[in-house]
This record gives structure tokens, sequence and C-alpha cells, in this order.
């Protein structure tokens, strides 16, 4: 190899480094290692990727929006002649402090905020665009991103004994999805979490869909991503002042309740909540406890009318929380590609033995020591492979 060759290059060798792809850092801006974390995992999400890319062929004269802004991100990297280096998201940076305000600072930001708006404003943007498309002339929206009304944006949902939380979509049962086609969006990331509710006095069962695009878990000490999953579809039993309103009683009655995976979605999207207030610390604390989470998931939690039950998924990328609480610390992510894994630190790009992912675990100590934790997991299924 010649003397101008990278490192990473040399540590993948050349007859090793795959046709066609690069690896690039992004350049921080004093704060933005939680956005830059987050665009590598999911550029190197291969389904979401190729979408966006897609988005930018067919969209070359579109207004400016953060999708476009992403979408040109996104060419820019898959369109570079060296094959490894760094680039400037500065574009896509002044979009989103111009989209909302609170990431128009340079504090710490939460990398799965930004997850959360990121992907509900391109579906939203994606709605939006596709409705003024159809809209007679004169009568379509005036803005391609003004969807802040949009009845598809998704809000916090909450799961069997707050373990798991979802966020709901807009194809849920109540909301005439024979009549809203699907976005991409919802193809990758989307599931439906169904809610089973037994009244203990006329022993009816009622259920309840609800979709998400993520699925937000409670972590415990010394556990797995496998346990934690196995937790959420724990029953529950409503009782006292939390009792449920049957429909078939036309009463109040105490209940049982779990929740389950109806539908699992192509791209599974996992956040440990690893940040819990602590009322003796008047603050947010890092619970840094050690959660393992494995190189191949298969969920055992699924309903037993599930679409695809049995569906295997692989890791392909970690968002990793460094440091001892919210407000202070740092955000870097590992990826697979071709086979090997990749550690991105924003400008910075290494090669890593996937042995290397077990130092992101978690501690098996104290909650507010300093750590590199797992924090946003993503997995591929692999019949989408």
């Amino acid at each position: 190899m010649g003397a101008n060759i990278s490192q990473l290059e040399r540590d993948i060798g050349s007859d090793q480094f795959p046709p066609n792809e690069h690896y690039f850092g992004l350049v921080n801006f004093g704060n933005t290692c939680y956005s830059n974390s987050v665009l590598q995992a999911l550029y190197f999400c291969r389904p979401f990727r190729e979408k966006v890319l897609e988005y930018k062929a067919k969209n070359r004269r579109t207004k400016e929006t953060l999708l476009s802004c992403l979408a040109d991100l996104f060419y820019s990297i898959a369109t570079q002649k060296k094959k490894v280096g760094s680039i400037a998201p500065k574009k896509f940076i002044a979009r989103l402090r111009k989209e909302k305000e609170e990431f128009d600072n340079y504090m710490q930001q939460d990398a799965h905020e930004f997850l959360n708006f990121l992907i509900n404003h391109i579906n939203e943007i994606i709605l939006a665009e596709r409705n003024q498309a159809k809209a007679p002339a004169g009568k379509g929206s005036n803005s391609s991103n003004s969807s802040s009304n949009n009845t598809n944006n998704i809000s916090n949902g909450t799961g069997s004994n707050g373990t798991v939380g979802g966020h709901t979509g807009s194809l849920g049962p109540s909301d005439n999805a024979s009549s809203t086609e699907p976005t991409w969006v919802h193809e990758i990331f989307q599931g439906i979490l169904t809610s089973e509710t037994r009244c203990l006095n006329c022993e009816t069962v009622s259920s309840k869909d609800e979709n998400f695009f993520d699925l937000q878990v409670d972590v415990d000490q010394n556990t797995s991503i496998t346990h934690c999953l196995r937790c959420f579809s724990n029953t529950e039993t409503l009782c006292s002042d939390n009792k449920f309103k049957c429909d078939n009683c036309c009463s109040y009655q105490e209940a049982q309740k779990r929740m389950r995976v109806k539908k699992l979605p192509m791209i599974l999207a996992l956040h440990l909540k690893r940040f819990k207030y602590m009322e003796q610390y008047n603050r947010h604390i890092k619970v840094s406890h050690r959660v393992v989470f494995p190189l191949e998931l298969r969920l055992f939690n699924t309903s037993d009318d599930a679409v695809n039950p049995d569906r295997l998924y692989d890791l392909m990328a970690v968002v990793i929380h460094c440091g001892s609480g919210p407000n202070r610390g740092h955000y870097i992510s590992i990826v697979k590609s071709h086979g090997f894994w990749l550690l991105f630190d924003d400008d910075m790009v290494d090669k890593i033995e996937a042995s290397t992912i077990e130092d992101f675990y978690g501690l098996t100590s104290d909650i507010q020591k300093s750590s590199e934790t797992g924090y946003i997991l993503f997995y591929q299924s692999r019949d989408c492979a």
C-alpha cells in the first residue's frame, strides 16, 4: 500500500476493503456528537440508507428540508473519491437547529430524543410531500415540512409495568389504515405491540394494538436484552385505583394485562433507559448497569397471531453513551459493515474486534461511575439483509 493510505485502510486490508463503501467520520460542531453517532448508525442501516439515497435521486429539485439535507449528506459520503476520511455535516446541523429550537444551542443533547425527532420528522415530510403531490393545484400544503399538526406524528406510549414504551404511529387499527399508505419509514422501523387485558370478573379478553418506531427498555443490574424484553410481557394485575373499565361488565374491575409484540419491524431499535431521576440527588443519574446485548436476537414474547414471530435479528449498530450523566459525557457509535466492526467517534473511524463490543455492556457496580454503555441498539432482520 502507498504511503498516503490511511491507517483504517491498512487495518482492513486492500483485498478486504468493500467495493463502493466509504467510511467517513463526521466533524463535531461543539456538541453534535449526539447527532453524529445516530447518523452513523442510520447510514449503516442498509434499508434506511438505500431509501434516503433513492429519495435524493427522485427529488433533485425539492425545497430544503431536514430530509433533503440528510439525503445530501448520505449522497456526499456515498460518492466520495476517497475510501475513508471525514466530512462536515454543516448543512444538516444548520437545518436541524432551524427545525427544532431545543437543538439550537451548544448544550449536551440526548441521542434518543434526536433519533425520535429525526425519524418522526422524516416521516412527516414524506407524508406532507405525498399529500401535496396528490392535492389539486392551489389546494396543497404550502410547505413540505410544516407538519407539526400532522395526525401521523409519533407520541410516547406506555408498556406493561412501564418496562417498554412504544411510539404510536399512524397505522393503528383506529386510524383507518386502509386509506393511509405506509411510508418507507413505517416499512423499515414500525412494529406493532398488542395489549391484552383479561377481566377477572367475567374473563373477557380485550386487546388493543399500538404502533412503535422503537422500544424503550428498562434496565436491571447484570442482565441481558433478552431478559429485559421478556420482562415487558410479564402479566400485570390492575387493581385498587388502577382498575380496568370492562365494557362487558360496564364497570371498573380487577384485571390482568400483558404486552406482546404482534408485528416485528425490519429494523428493531431498542432504547435502553439509562437516565433515571433520583430524588436524593434531585437530578437524573446515569444507570450504568451491565446489560448484555447479543450479536443475534430472537424475540419470544410475540402474540399468538404475530405476523413474523420467528424473525431473527443481527446487531448492526450501537449508539454508546460515555460518561456519568445525561448532561455530561459523549456519544460514539459502533457499526457492522460487510462482516467487520467499526467505531465512529465524531471524525475518527477505527476498526475494532467483535470482542470489543463487550466493553460497552456496562458496569457491575455503582450507577454513578463514568462508563461507556450501549444506549440505542439497532437490530436488522436477517430476512432483509
